[in-house]
């Protein structure tokens, strides 16, 4: 395998090209948009129209409004306590990853309701298979172990007529198992997305938080809110990141001609090494870890497919190239 490791660096490691959230947002068009989020906009320091990014009100206002502006998300909310997600980030990781099917599709993104994704950890929030659907027409699967946060995705869901065909939510009431009692016989996946709990404990997560507050905020901060919210179970598991995708990567090879392409975030690049010799052991056919940035923040997404070239070849031919593909540019 190790011959066959990539990494795909982009320039400066900015958003991806494609991503509708490059540059800076535009509130005033935004407001236009969503009336609501305009009592959350004032001027900063610099004269420039601006959000508090520490009021998690405010956060959630914005996030409402990039969901509906940009993916004709009409109703969307979460729980109180549920994470909020950056929604450039999250639409940087479905755009990259339509560029791994691309790669392996001529150079061309297959698109619509046949390409099928498993988003492990959906999540109360349903942002990947909102933008994934609205984006590329793909449909989805979204697992998760916590039933309120499959509530809250149920009404986003149901409230949403682009998602209603197209997402679909399991409970997943093993927490040990990732895609056992999620993937059904015989049933495929082109590609499969995690956001994998970043922390090892409850004390790891706030610490980790409260750094990042007092360095953007340029003082101490002894007790932050958590401005992007975040439950237990999507902030920090036994283990942290590295056992979770660990996990994942053993739990995967059982399903090495049922999806196509895994994947997962990894936020310390200090884990690869680790992760690269897992993926030595269980004979990934092929690996490619893509870089990405956004501000101060970087991560990667590490991608693994136990399929040959042959098999490669033949899902293309037999599943893809069996509708109508448009050209994405």
């Amino acid at each position: 395998m190790e011959k066959n490791k990539k990494v795909r660096t982009k320039k400066k490691q900015e958003l991806h090209p494609r991503n509708k959230h490059v540059g800076r947002y535009d509130l005033k068009q935004l407001i236009e948009t969503c009336p609501q989020l305009e009592e959350f906009v004032k001027l900063n320091n610099y004269n420039d129209l601006s959000i508090d990014f520490f009021d998690p009100k405010a956060v959630k206002m914005l996030n409402k409004s990039l969901l509906k502006h940009f993916y004709g998300i009409n109703n969307w909310d979460v729980p109180q306590g549920y994470l909020t997600p950056p929604i450039p980030g999250r639409a940087d990781y479905i755009h990259n990853v339509a560029d791994l099917l691309s790669d392996a599709n001529d150079d061309r993104i297959p698109v619509g309701k046949d390409i099928k994704c498993l988003d492990i950890g959906v999540g109360a929030n349903c942002v990947y298979p909102i933008i994934g659907t609205a984006e590329y027409g793909w449909s989805f699967v979204g697992s998760e172990i916590d039933s309120e946060a499959i509530e809250s995705a149920k009404e986003i869901i149901n409230a949403n007529t682009i998602l209603t065909e197209n997402v679909e939510l399991r409970l997943q009431n093993d927490s040990t198992k990732l895609f056992k009692g999620i993937i059904k016989e015989d049933e495929n996946f082109d590609l499969v997305i995690c956001n994998p709990p970043f922390h090892s404990s409850a004390e790891e997560a706030k610490g980790a938080n409260t750094r990042k507050l007092s360095n953007l905020k340029g003082k101490r901060i002894s007790k932050p809110a958590l401005n992007f919210g975040g439950k237990n179970t999507e902030l920090w598991c036994l283990g942290g990141e590295e056992k979770f995708v660990t996990d994942m990567i053993f739990q995967s090879k059982e399903y090495s001609e049922s999806c196509f392409w895994f994947s997962t975030l990894i936020s310390k690049q200090s884990h690869l090494e680790s992760i690269y010799n897992i993926l030595k052991r269980v004979a990934a056919v092929d690996v490619i870890t893509v870089l990405m940035g956004q501000g101060n923040k970087k991560s990667r997404i590490v991608s693994w497919t136990f399929l040959t070239a042959e098999q490669q070849k033949q899902w293309k031919e037999t599943k893809w190239n069996s509708f109508l593909k448009k050209e994405v540019k």
